[in-house]
Order: structure tokens, then C-alpha cells, then sequence
């Protein structure tokens, strides 16, 4: 981005000399072409050498950047088809997604790994203890399945405590009707506590459904998405936001509920419809001042929306504005590094994953700018797709600068109680993956980079009190 500060330049030159002025003019546009072809051999010139530009130079970060490659083979397609049938209708290649879907590959252990090698924290691990394992199912301080999806963290000072709030989908999948789309009956808003980030305590349901009452917003056949928690000093309370909908994704609300303790019950208010438009996946980001936002998809997911919540965090204020008009995003994560704002988003594709964005801001209400898709390592189809995965928030680490928790959820449409966590490390740094000939200077955001990792720790010697 160009600087808006910049002062004229000013040429000295004799003005009857037509060679000086055509030299400075062609000397310019000289300068142009270079940046230009510049960027497009940093750009294509190997995905090695920007990692190796971007690396760290803290030994404590080094670890989290070094990037892992997996080679997937796609399995041979079953059946066979006349050379009749084929010209008839050709087939289409299946892709790594197409797998992915298929509750039949041949390909599912590597999506979803079985219990066998399931993470149980509480266990003599040896040399796996501490280490995440995306994909894997993850129990929790009692030997079950960690039910928190869609969710977020809240680091409560007051207990030096994690909580982890998510969709608790321990139920049975089914479709409302044909064309409907894979749900569970709403159960409730899970809440798991930790103090190191790895082992997990269930505290249990902390907003329940509603079994009986056909009105009620968390009636079970509705649904209930995406639950984010954060407290306010004011008030003392902690206030949970919510996208609340019907089982055809009509009624495009969201749900407020509030809570004296960050375990829960938490007490649900209302719903509406924010600043009278349809909303749909949303988060909630509290900045350094206290003041918290609302960032919502809209307008049918074609774009976003964000405003200021009041003081009491209980409502919407009349201030909003679109962001990312037509680029239909949605499953934002918004946090903040060194006084600039950056949010990971998804496309929309339903259960099927897609291709991360990074986007930056120098205020939460925008404008936005989009500076490339996250996703390091890997292999090309992983990137593309999120690593088989949605993001649904961002951990700040404390004591690592620039160094912070990537959220996703790996859905699984045939059995969502059984959708996996892909946590993995996320790094602000370097220059940002945008083009020189956008506006003929430097970009001004710094790279968002997601590091694949089959498994990986945090640095030895951290701790939440950094």
C-alpha cells in the first residue's frame, strides 16, 4: 500500500532538455518493471524460499515453522465402466475432497483416524505427551470425546483457566427432509477447562437445549452454531453469542445468553436478526479497549458484516458496515498483533472444505484487505483446503510474539459427533503474500502463516503465566 504521507517529488531538471526529462521518465518506468518482475519471481520461485525468508529467528518458534509435506495417493476408482458409457459420459476425475466426503474411501483412516489412536492425555504418552495430533480424536480428563464444536476460547485471569466452548453434538445424525443438510438435534454448549492447553476437564453442558418447548430457540429440531464467550469487566458477567437458526436456515438470527460464572448455567435472553439483516456463521472479538464487535456473514453469505456490541455486550449499537462485499466468506476468526486486526475465513461450501483467506485491517470496521491463503506445507490439495478443515478461532500466546493457535473443525457430514479438531500453529511475520503491481508499492500487512504439522507441541517451557 502506498504511503498516503508521502510527499511530492520534485525533479531538477533543465526544461529545454527533452533527453533528461525522457530519460527520467524511462528510468521510472524501469524502476516499475523491476518491482514488477520482482514479485513475480518471488512469488513463483519456489515455495521453499519464502519459507526460509519467513522464518523465525526466535529458537523457540523454529520448531512450529518447520513444514511437513504429505504425499496422498489417490485410490484407484472402483468398478468399471464400457468404452461405450465412458464416451457417453466421461467421468470426472475424483479429487482428495471427493474422498474426503466419501464415508466409504478407502482414504477415511487418514482423515479420520480410529480410536486406536486416539489422545488420551491422562495416559503415560511418553514421548507423545503435550503434542497435538491434528485429526486424531481427542479426549478428554474423563476418557471421552471432546464434544466442543464450532466454538472458542476464553482465558479468564481471575482462575488463570482456559475454557473451551463449542456445539456439543453427542447425537445422532440425520436430514430433516431430502435436500436438507447433515444435522444433530441441539443438545447444548459444551465447556472444557485446562490450565496448559492439552488436558481438558468436561464442565459439563453450560447452555442446554430445550427438549419440549416446540417455541423455543434451542428447541433440539432447531439449530445452534458457533457459541462465543467473553467477559465483561463492567458488568462481571460472561456473555455468550451465538447463531441461532431453524432446521431449513431461515430464520438467520443470532442468541445472546449470560452467565455470573465462566462455567456456566448461563441464562439464554433473546434472539434477532442484528442490525435487521440475516446473519449466519459469526464471531465475537473484544479489543484492548474493552469495546466488543460483532462480525456476522450476510446478505445470503456474500458478505460480511461488523459493528461495536454496547456496553453491556447484550446488543447490538446502531454503527455497522459490509466488508468483503461479494466475496462470500463466512466462519470468521478475527484477532489482533501489534495494533493491526487480521481474520482467517472460510469459503462457503457447506460440510465440504475450501480454501482459507488471511485478510488484515487497520481498524475492525475496516476496510478489509485480503493478503492470501494462510496454509503452509502439506501438499497443494491440503491448502486449498484448510487442511480439511473450517476455522472457527484464534489463541493468543502469550511470551511467543506473533505466535498464536489456529482453531478449525474437521467436519465429518456422515457422523458430525465424530468431527475431529485441527489445532495448529499460526505465525505473523514476513511480508504478505500480495502483488507489487496492486498499487505499485510495498504491501503494508505482514504474512499470516498456518504451519501443517502431523503432530507438534508448544515450545518447552511455556506456560499460560508468560
Amino acid at each position: 500500500m502506498g504511503n498516503r504521507y508521502r510527499k511530492p517529488t520534485t525533479f531538477r531538471c533543465n526544461a529545454g532538455s527533452r533527453f533528461s526529462k525522457s530519460a527520467m521518465v524511462w528510468s521510472l518506468v524501469g524502476f516499475l518493471l523491476l518491482l514488477h518482475l520482482y514479485s513475480l519471481v518471488s512469488r513463483t520461485n519456489g515455495f521453499g524460499r519464502e519459507i526460509r525468508f519467513r522464518k523465525s529467528h526466535s529458537p523457540l518458534l523454529r520448531e512450529l515453522e518447520e513444514v511437513e509435506e504429505e504425499n496422498i495417493q489417490l485410490p484407484p476408482q472402483r468398478g468399471r465402466r464400457s468404452p461405450r458409457a465412458a464416451k457417453r459420459r466421461p467421468r470426472r476425475t475424483t479429487t482428495l475432497i471427493d474422498e474426503f466426503l466419501d464415508e466409504n474411501s478407502q482414504l477415511r483412516h487418514i482423515f479420520f483416524p480410529g480410536m486406536k489412536t486416539a489422545i488420551d492425555p491422562m495416559k503415560n504418552l511418553g514421548n507423545d505427551s503435550f503434542y497435538y495430533h491434528p485429526g486424531r480424536v481427542w479426549l478428554d480428563t474423563e476418557g471421552n470425546p471432546i464434544q466442543a464444536h464450532g466454538g472458542c476460547m476464553l482465558y479468564d485471569k481471575r482462575s488463570e483457566t482456559y475454557y473451551w466452548y463449542g456445539e456439543y453434538k453427542d447425537g445422532p445424525t440425520y436430514h430433516s427432509h431430502k435436500k436438507g443438510a447433515a444435522r444433530v438435534d441441539i443438545i447444548g454448549v459444551g465447556c472444557y477447562s485446562s490450565k496448559d492447553l492439552w488436558k481438558w476437564k468436561n464442565e459439563g453442558i453450560v447452555l442446554p437445549g430445550e427438549e419440549t418447548n416446540e417455541t423455543h430457540d434451542l428447541h433440539k429440531s432447531n439449530v445452534l452454531e458457533r457459541p462465543k464467550v467473553i467477559y465483561n469487566e463492567k458488568t462481571g458477567k460472561y456473555v455468550m453469542w451465538m447463531h441461532i437458526d431453524d432446521a431449513n436456515y431461515t430464520k438467520a438470527a443470532v442468541g445472546v445468553a449470560i452467565s455470573n460464572d465462566p462455567t456456566g448455567p448461563f441464562d439464554y435472553l433473546y434472539s434477532k436478526r442484528p442490525h435487521r439483516f440475516d446473519s449466519r456463521d459469526m464471531t465475537i472479538f473484544k479489543d484492548d479497549d474493552g469495546v466488543a464487535y460483532i462480525i456476522y456473514s450476510s446478505e445470503d453469505n456474500s458478505e460480511l458484516h461488523v459493528g461495536p456490541l454496547t456496553e453491556d455486550y447484550l446488543d447490538v449499537t446502531n454503527i455497522m458496515r459490509r466488508i468483503l462485499i461479494n466475496q462470500h466468506r463466512e466462519a470468521p476468526a478475527l484477532f489482533k498483533y501489534q495494533g493491526t486486526y487480521y481474520m482467517i475465513t472460510s469459503g462457503c461450501t457447506g460440510w465440504a472444505p475450501n480454501e482459507a483467506l488471511a485478510h488484515a485491517a487497520e481498524s475492525v470496521m475496516g476496510p478489509w484487505e485480503t493478503v492470501g491463503n494462510p496454509c503452509i506445507g502439506g501438499n497443494k490439495m491440503l491448502r486449498l483446503a484448510t487442511f480439511f478443515a473450517q476455522g472457527t478461532y484464534v489463541i493468543p500466546l502469550p511470551g511467543l510474539p506473533g505466535s498464536f493457535i489456529f482453531m478449525a473443525d474437521r467436519w465429518n457430514p456422515a457422523d458430525l459427533r465424530d468431527s475431529r479438531y485441527i489445532w495448529l500453529p499460526m505465525i505473523v511475520g514476513g511480508p504478505a503474500d500480495r502483488p507489487l503491481e496492486y498499487n505499485f508499492g510495498f504491501p503494508l500487512w505482514s504474512r499470516v502463516s498456518i504451519y501443517w504439522h502431523r503432530k507438534w507441541r508448544l515450545p518447552l517451557g511455556w506456560s499460560v503465566q508468560k
